[in-house]
């Protein structure tokens, strides 16, 4: 039986980290969140996004400039810890059965980089039962719009979701450098060690070395705009209807915002639909279908 030296648990952290790092980048390389979120650097404990409102256009210069107050919100994502651990038995490494780790150490790579897309996964099949910046749902059917570009005057409601029986579908507009939702990251997920026996007391009284990864996240919404949720049956007539909607949209003042969808995003019910009305080139009886290749379509296993 081998004895526990420094240079042992050097092996062990070294191996730890490589098997880690190789379970996180695989993993994060099929991830969809940053596809869909607008990332941001978090500096606190929570940011406040009162920026979430219609942003000023580009006019004709005549005169002097023409200064525009973008109304505050006050919406605030606070961030949250995130931790996963595994114990390292001393005995397993007295007897040189380092590898039997070398799966978890993967595991637990690949699981800190779900865990984003598990995040942004609630975000959206919540987003009709969850406050966004203008104190609706994200998916609401009365978001208000107010008759000046200022936020003031009489106001309006817009709908960014088609009610209905099925399992819900999105569309989404990805253009924009700003994405309908927001991950914010005060700290990047990072392997940790507790592991010298002369100073760790979890050592000396479980006969254990401890390794985890922790994280500083959070998620949360960002241009409702930006987003359609459609219970109806994804069929042709229905995409169209939610596409046009989409991009009908206007804010403040009755500014046209030019929404786009670029992806549709469909769970594991909505696929065999999701391919037949976006990939399929010939529709039923072998007309053309006027909705090939339209939007890119995602299939997100965490969808319904």
């Amino acid at each position: 039986m081998a004895a526990i030296t420094p240079a042992s648990l050097r092996l062990l952290w070294t191996g730890a980290k490589k098997q880690f790092n190789a379970g996180y980048e695989a993993m994060a390389a099929k991830s969809f969140y940053k596809d869909v979120c607008t990332v941001v650097t978090s500096e606190d404990e929570k940011e406040t996004y009162d920026w979430l409102g219609d942003a000023p256009e580009m006019r004709e210069w005549i005169g002097s400039r023409v200064v525009k107050d973008i109304k505050s919100h006050g919406y605030e994502i606070t961030n949250v810890e995130f931790e996963s651990t595994i114990a390292v038995k001393a005995r397993d490494i007295k007897n040189d059965r380092l590898g039997t780790y070398n799966p978890r150490f993967r595991r637990l790579g690949e699981s800190a980089a779900r865990k984003p897309d598990q995040m942004v996964r609630d975000l959206i099949v919540n987003g009709d039962s969850q406050l966004c910046y203008d104190g609706q749902n994200f998916f609401d059917t009365d978001h208000p719009v107010a008759a000046n570009h200022d936020g003031t005057g009489a106001i309006t409601t817009v709908s960014n979701m088609t009610d209905g029986a099925g399992q819900p579908w999105y569309l989404l507009d990805l253009n924009s450098v700003l994405r309908p939702f927001i991950f914010q990251e005060r700290e990047k997920v990072e392997l940790v060690g507790k592991e010298d026996a002369k100073q760790s007391d979890h050592v000396f009284m479980n006969n254990e070395y401890l390794y985890g990864a922790d994280a500083y996240w959070a998620a949360g919404y960002g241009f409702w705009q930006m987003a359609h949720m459609s219970k109806a049956a994804l069929t042709g007539d229905n995409f169209d209807a939610a596409y046009e909607a989409m991009m009908g949209v206007k804010g403040d003042g009755g500014r046209e915002l030019g929404m786009m969808p670029t992806h549709i995003m469909v769970g594991r019910s909505n696929r065999s639909s999701a391919n037949k009305v976006i990939k399929a080139m010939l529709g039923d009886g072998g007309a053309t279908n006027t909705n090939y290749d339209e939007v890119k379509v995602i299939v997100n296993p965490w969808l319904p």
